[in-house]
């Protein structure tokens, strides 16, 4: 296939989609609002307000991940794993506001898939949504915008220093539409089958992580390990203080994650920020107490990692549960995936930047401890209907949540992967692109000119 040929396939099959929504857009009913400049009656302005700043939060993450990657490559590599962040503030931002949040939010009789009502930025910003009946729909869409954001670029860690940068674009920008709006979705759409079915979510354990987890895995296993680890050369990070830098930046980034999810300012927001504070404590330190006890030290990188656990794994309970559950949470996540992260090695695949240790183990981990300690003093309109059946048929109903939505993304990444080394002519960057690194072969610069 020429690249000619390549581009005209990615032009229609972006063109398609884009097509169908304007017709949808332009069949769509009016939307009912108030005059010109004003807000609906229904609109209050904290919560509007504080929406804004979790927003800007939620935003905020993003570069603070592509610090916490950057540190943790080599020098040769860091421009490129900055820039796997970065670009995806472009492209999500863009492909949200076309035809993500129609497919994630949009109504659905079937509960799988959102209609086109939204597409091509149909979406007011002076009347409340469906889903958050307190804010306007236009900023709940830019919040829902900050999750697309940071879920794809997440991937980019197991994927760090060998692949291509035109097959990474491709593949996350399928992967957002294909894999993450749906499951979004399933998960977050009043109508999605998940949701009806009683499954909890609070912020993305299952929607982010576990599914930004199962991805990375697949990308690994795709990709193969890079040159060093097969010769067995030493990998270091270059820059652990930056690492450093940014899990503080993913720590504050959180609450927005966290908290934000109750749209509104409340006493589930006040209960979220907590439980995500007290959880992001306890991963760091049950992850550095773990590396005290099998190696001997504990590590700064181990700190970084065992709080970004801590995060992932309360994220699906933050709304759910009380402080001392939310302290677990973490404390387990921190400890467990401390030894996920090792098993990379005796499995056989190259997880550059633990993703599937992390992400992966911590987001179905979470899922499954939300079933567990998901209290309806916490929140009641939420937990009490999950709970009529029981606390086991919830966490059933969790365990087959995580499992279809993991499975779902691994087999899904596969195809879209495959599909994408067809398009650019393999995934990876030459021997001697690796070699020399990816920063001057894919961009043309260099991190540090000393």
């Amino acid at each position: 296939m020429t690249k000619g040929q390549a581009f005209a396939v990615i032009a229609g099959i972006l063109a398609a989609p884009l097509a169908l929504a304007q017709d949808a857009a332009t069949a769509a009913a009016p939307v009912a609002a108030p005059a010109p400049g004003a807000f609906s009656k229904e609109i209050d302005s904290g919560a509007t307000a504080w929406m804004i700043v979790a927003s800007v939060l939620v935003l905020l993450m993003t570069p603070g991940l592509a610090l916490f990657y950057g540190g943790m490559v080599r020098r040769k590599n860091v421009l490129s794993t900055f820039l796997h962040s970065f670009i995806m503030m472009g492209i999500v931002s863009i492909v949200w506001m076309l035809v993500g949040y129609t497919i994630a939010f949009g109504h659905t009789d079937n509960g799988w898939i959102g209609d086109f009502k939204n597409a091509l930025g149909h979406v007011p910003f002076n009347t409340p949504g469906e889903e958050a009946s307190r804010i306007p729909a236009a900023l709940y869409m830019l919040y829902q915008m900050m999750f697309a954001i940071i879920t794809p670029a997440l991937i980019s860690g197991a994927l760090a220093e060998r692949m291509k940068f035109s097959a990474y674009v491709i593949f996350t920008t399928v992967w957002l539409v294909v894999v993450y709006c749906p499951v979004a979705c399933w998960v977050w759409n009043s109508n999605g089958w998940a949701n009806k079915m009683g499954a909890l979510d609070f912020a993305g354990g299952t929607v982010v992580h576990l599914a930004s987890g199962m991805a990375a895995l697949a990308a690994a296993i795709m990709l193969g390990k890079r040159k060093s680890l097969v010769q067995k050369e030493p990998i270091l990070p270059h820059s652990l203080p930056l690492t450093l830098l940014g899990g503080g930046l993913l720590w504050v980034g959180w609450i927005g994650f966290n908290a934000g999810s109750a749209t509104d300012v409340n006493p589930v927001a006040i209960s979220g920020f907590a439980a995500t504070q007290l959880a992001a404590a306890a991963g760091m330190l049950g992850w550095m107490l773990t590396e005290k006890l099998r190696f001997g030290k504990p590590t700064a990188l181990g700190a970084a990692s065992g709080l970004v656990a801590g995060l992932v794994a309360i994220t699906p309970a933050s709304g759910y549960v009380d402080m001392l559950p939310g302290t677990f949470i973490g404390l387990a996540a921190g400890v467990i995936c401390s030894f996920a992260v090792s098993l990379k090695s005796k499995f056989g695949f190259d997880d550059a930047l633990d993703v599937v240790g992390v992400h992966g183990v911590g987001g179905f981990l979470g899922a499954i401890l939300t079933g567990v300690f998901a209290s309806v003093l916490i929140n009641h309109d939420a937990v009490e209907p999950a709970m009529k059946a029981g606390r086991g048929a919830l966490i059933m109903h969790q365990f087959l949540a995580a499992v279809v939505i993991g499975a779902f993304s691994f087999a899904a990444s596969l195809l879209i992967l495959a599909i994408t080394k067809l398009i650019t002519k393999g995934l990876r960057a030459t021997e001697e692109e690796e070699d020399t690194g990816l920063d001057i072969t894919q961009h043309g610069e260099a991190a540090y000119n000393l």
